[in-house]
């Protein structure tokens, strides 16, 4: 589970495709990372189950995670 993933994800701001560099070594953890197309700050969540399932949320600022 150790080490960094690459997910392929859309901006919930401008709809459009990007991808998310995730550092699997810290477990379940959120973070903001800028839209790499408009510059405005999503609210990433990652969760990893008990059997290494990962799950990844993306919301715009205004949401809550």
């Amino acid at each position: 589970m150790a080490g960094l993933e690459e997910h392929a994800a859309s901006c919930p701001y401008c709809g459009e495709p990007i991808t998310l560099l995730l550092d699997m070594s810290q477990g379940s953890h959120d973070y903001v990372e800028d839209c790499q197309v408009c510059c405005r700050p999503i609210n990433v969540s990652v969760t990893i189950d008990g059997d290494g399932s990962v799950s990844v949320t993306l919301q715009d600022e205004n949401s809550a995670l």
